[in-house]
């Protein structure tokens, strides 16, 4: 899906190859350390052999590269959540060229003292799909305000580990 618009077919079967853990526990307690995630989060490291699709129940999926290279915190911000609500797919399908638009968008609204809204995004930006990841694309039509945009993330999909899935507040939909 490319069109840039909402997805009405939430049925739609998509697979994608998942791949089994590959990062070390000490860059991961590295990362838990360094974004101060508290205990109730119950951030865990997957067991060796697990995939995005093993995790616990009452758990979602997230990635490092989120939180390295798309300036993605938590608690997430009624921005994040809108965007995930209005297009419906879950976080752990987001790409992180996805997340790093999102998050671009969000930080230049709110230097320029403006509301970052699901309407301005959608000025900017037109949703494109990628098997079971989501990214952003720039509108053709519209003005360039990511200059240097990331082009690739190597090995991103690897580099995952699970959250008590009440550290972001709010249902969503997962298409795997």
């Amino acid at each position: 899906m490319s069109t840039g618009e909402r997805r009405e077919d939430s049925s739609e079967e998509m697979f994608v190859n998942l791949p089994p853990l590959k990062w070390s526990r000490e860059t991961f307690d590295s990362m838990v350390q360094k974004f101060k995630f508290p205990d109730s989060w119950g951030v865990q490291y997957p067991d060796e052999g697990q995939t995005t699709a093993n995790a616990p129940a009452g758990y979602i999926t997230l990635f490092w590269d989120y939180f390295a290279e798309g300036k993605f915190r938590l608690p997430v911000t009624k921005f994040f959540l809108e965007i995930l609500s209005y297009y419906k797919f879950h976080i752990s399908q987001t790409h992180p060229i996805g997340m790093v638009r999102i998050r671009h968008f969000e930080f230049l609204c709110l230097s320029m003292h403006i509301e970052p809204t699901v309407n301005r995004f959608r000025v900017f930006y037109q949703m494109h799909c990628s098997q079971v990841f989501y990214s952003f694309a720039q509108r053709a039509s519209a003005k360039k305000i990511l200059s240097n945009p990331p082009k690739s993330f190597h090995d991103w999909k690897p580099k995952f580990f699970f959250i008590k899935a009440g550290v972001i507040p709010m249902k969503m939909l997962c298409q795997r």
